[in-house]
Parts: structure tokens; sequence; C-alpha cells
């Protein structure tokens, strides 16, 4: 079956088509890979079938070359249907990106940006890459006008600000491109646009045939109370600022990358421009090469950080939201999610930036430091896009809450502090037992808190030169506290937030309490 067309019989229009099919027929582009070509030929299929009016939406990982194969399906559009395409991107770097793609496999192309205020009468383009914003604007103000359009690509469909645009193509083909079909607004589902959904090769067959590197997760538990979720689902970025901004996860941060990560190009993700300042200062201070970038940063500024990062070898750059979409470094061997986030869809963009393969890089470390990875499950765990994309609000509803989530925490002493406690000198605590032999011997459950206090206290004596330095150190028994109390509020089934935050408190001050009482001792 081939697509309908209304060429008419005006002579030289079937003449410059000719010539068009001539010369994209003899430009070679890109070798495509066994699964692009498969995804090409089924969206085309599809197309054949719905020539006009159907709204098609295509999955593939990031990583996977989407790019690649839209570029690919609008020049075999153009040659088989003889009409015009449309590509849509949400930012400036995709924009370019995407028109080198096409140049490369010699579709002639025209980018309409803020600089394009009409479109000229005496050329003839047979493709066009714009920005949703900036063409939104021209169509609203009748500046342009398409004729003989026939398909629109839309690229990272997820995002909403398309559907804005989808009132002035009702009658072509759309096509949405998206590594995650899970609408950025849960009130707008993307079923609600597109019927339907083609599901592309997944991340674990495309790791297992060497076309994505393979990732290496390490979660450390981080204790997400403090955040805030605001209007959008995500958490907000001013309780990111004050959790992620403080002490300890700055020298959690530190302390993962030292042990797991220590001199390979990373990139570390924030959801704050303070967070991302203090990481630089904390770096530099320990010696490590770091830049800081945000959406603040002038063009020149950021192409030279950039620069300056593809070089190092062991480049680290901080970062906040700027390098999710339309940033290719292969070279990246470490991600770092020095935040939580609830998005799905930034989940798989964050860490989908290691992912590609580059020279004799076979796989990537993913440092996760929100509890993303409990919250999602792996980067390369199976996820049902088509129930996804049937219903989303199933899905989310389905994913762990945070309470949840810390339920499953086990906190390790790192070997630093077990070293600098001396733990082999003391009997090792479990508050399980300590529990159990309270009740059994008829004492109050509180009395296992007070053997767990007897032994902190017992340890930072011991260690310590006066009770200012043994008050000092308790600040690194905090984790382990946090344990205990956890294991304690199971072990009575009372396990609200507001009691074990008051144990946590009146723990600690205790603990200061009887300290102050061995040195006066």
């Amino acid at each position: 079956m081939v697509f309908v067309n209304s060429l008419g019989t005006f002579a030289p229009r079937l003449m410059m088509l000719e010539t068009l099919k001539e010369k994209l027929e003899s430009t070679e582009g890109k070798k495509l890979y066994g699964y692009q070509a498969r995804a090409i030929d089924e969206i085309m299929g599809r197309m054949r079938q719905f020539p006009d009016q159907y709204n098609l939406l295509y999955q593939l990982p990031t990583g996977g070359g989407k790019t690649v194969i839209f570029s690919e399906l609008a020049k075999r559009f153009i040659i088989e249907t003889g009409k015009k395409v449309l590509i849509l991107t949400h930012r400036i770097e995709l924009l370019g990106q995407t028109s080198r793609m096409l140049t490369d496999i010699g579709v002639d192309n025209k980018i309409i940006d803020s600089k394009v205020k009409v479109l000229e009468e005496d050329k003839q383009h047979w493709c066009f890459v714009a920005m949703v914003e900036t063409l939104n604007n021209r169509l609203n103000d009748e500046h342009i006008v398409f004729d003989q359009m026939g398909l629109v690509v839309i690229d990272e469909a997820h995002y909403n600000s398309f559907r804005k645009l989808f009132k002035h193509f009702e009658n072509q083909v759309l096509l949405g491109v998206t590594a995650t079909p899970l609408s950025s607004n849960i009130k707008l589902p993307l079923k609600d646009n597109y019927q339907e959904l083609i599901v592309g090769e997944s991340i674990s067959k495309l790791v297992d045939d060497g076309f994505l590197a393979r990732a290496k997760t390490y979660s450390y538990d981080v204790n997400l109370k403090s955040l805030k979720v605001g209007i959008n689902g995500d958490y907000t970025v001013s309780s990111s600022e004050r959790l992620y901004g403080n002490y300890f996860m700055q020298e959690k941060l530190l302390y993962a990358y030292e042990e797991k990560a220590k001199g390979t190009k990373t990139l570390i993700f924030n959801n704050g421009i303070h967070t991302s300042l203090q990481v630089a200062q904390l770096f530099e201070e320990e010696g490590y090469e770091i830049r800081h970038l945000d959406n603040t940063h002038s063009e020149k500024d950021r192409h030279e950080i950039l620069a300056w990062f593809h070089e190092k070898p062991d480049a680290i750059l901080t970062s906040v939201s700027i390098l999710t979409t339309g940033f290719d470094a292969p070279s990246v061997e470490t991600i770092i999610l020095n935040r939580a986030t609830k998005s799905l869809t930034l989940y798989h963009q964050m860490i989908g930036r290691g992912s590609r393969t580059y020279k004799d890089k076979k796989d990537f470390n993913v440092i996760d430091l929100g509890n993303n990875a409990r919250r999602f499950g792996l980067w390369d765990a199976h996820v049902n896009w088509p129930d996804i994309f049937r219903s989303p609000n199933a899905y989310l509803e389905g994913l762990y809450t945070d309470d949840e989530i810390e339920e499953t925490f086990f906190y390790e002493m790192p070997k630093n502090l077990r070293v600098l406690f001396k733990l082999d000198n003391h009997p090792p605590f479990n508050m399980k037992d300590a529990y159990i032999e309270a009740t059994r011997k008829g004492k109050r459950p509180k009395a296992a808190i007070e053997a767990s206090l007897d032994h902190h206290v017992k340890i930072l004596v011991a260690v310590s030169e006066d009770e200012f330095h043994a008050i000092e150190l308790s600040e690194h028994l905090e984790g382990d506290i946090e344990q205990r109390i956890r294991d304690y509020t199971k072990c009575i089934s009372k396990t609200t937030d507001n009691y074990r935050q008051w144990l946590m408190d009146e723990y600690q001050r205790k603990m200061k309490q009887l300290i102050r009482l061995s040195f006066d001792d």
C-alpha cells in the first residue's frame, strides 16, 4: 500500500518532486541498527494504514537513537508521499542537533526560530524544524502557513507544552517520540492525545546487545521526610535545598563519590542552584577539579564549561535542570543523583546521560542519593509501557511512598566510623533483642531504649577527650540512632512520623545528658 497524495498535475511541482526524490534516494544516511530499521518500517506501515488524522506515539530509551529514527522517517515520508514534514522540539540544543542530522542524510531543512518572522515564498522547503513556543506564536499571528504538510514529529512528546499546537494540525499524521510515555502533567495523560503507542527496544535488550552501557547502581539511604511536594507533583526546590544543602548530606555525597567513583568523569544532578554551588565548593576544598552549571549561565560560559568537561578525563560537573535532555557526553563514567524525584521521566533522563557506550566503556556508575531506585526500580528493569500509557494514575498510585521505602532501610556504619569508635572493643547491640529481653523480664518497652543509650554513651566516652568532644562525635551516630529507633517502633507497632521524630529528639537529648554525667563521674 502507498500513501494517497494530492500533488495534482502541476508540472513544475511534479518536476521538483522527482528531482527531490532522486536527491534524497541518492544520499546515504547513517547506517541504521536492526531495531532502528524495524521501528521505521513499523511506523511507516501504520501511517500507510492511517494516512491522515492519526496520532501515534513511539517509545525508545534515551541513547537508543530517537533522532536518527525520526530523521530517517522524515526522509522516507517525503520520498513516498511528496508531502512536507515538521519536527517540533522544546530545547534549542535539540533544534540544532535535529537540523544537522537531517542535513547529513540529504534532507534540506529550515529552522524556524525567533529570527524567522515569515517563510520565504521563493524557496521550497520540504522539512521544517521548530521550537514549540516560537512556532505557536507565528501560527497564532498567522505569519506562517504550511502547505502540503503531511507529518508532524514531536520530540520529547511527554512535555505538555506541545498540546497548544495540536489544533493547527488536525488533518496531519502526528508522531510523538519519547523515552518515557508518561505525561509531565498527570491531569493531561498522553492517551488523551495519542491513539496508539508503539514500544521500541527495551533498555535491558539494548544493554545486552551492546548498544548501551550497563549501569552499576549504588544506593545510599536518605531520610526524605523533610521534602515537600509541589503543585507539579515533584519535590520542591526549596525543601530539597534545605535537605541536600546540610552538612550531613554534603558529607554523604563526598563519601559516596570517593568510595565508588573517585577519578571518573562525573555528572552530578541537583534540584537547586544553591545546593549545586555548595557541592562545587565542597569538592574544591577537597582538591577536586569541579565546575558548576545552571540555566543562568551565558551561552559563552556554558560552551566553555562543557568544552572543559568533554576534554578533562576526571572532570566533575555539578548541574541543575539543564543537562537532562539535548546533552551528549558518551565519556561520562558516573552519574550522581544528588536529589530525589517523583518523575519517572526525569529519573530515566538523568541516568541516560551516562548510558552511551564509548571506546572501551561498557558500564557506568549510578550513585543514588534520593531513594530513586527503590521508588522506580533499577534503570534497566522491565517497565510495562503499554499499561502506563493506558492507566498512568494506576501506575503512579502503585509506586512506593517515602515511608514505605524508609521501612526497608538498614543502616550499616561505614568502615571509617567503625574504626573511629573502635567498635571491635565493644559488644554489638541489637534493638530487637534488647526489646525482647526487656519484655521477658517484665520491664517497660523503653528499657530497650535505655540499653541502647548506655551502649552508645560507653562507645563515645571511650574514644573522647572530654564531654565536648564526645557530644561532637555523637553527631556521627545519627544514622545508627535512626536505625535503632526505627527497629524499636516496629517492635511496638507504633510507626507514626511524629512519634518516631519525638523518640529521636529525646534520644539525642538524653544521650548528651548521660555524656555529661559520665565525664562528671
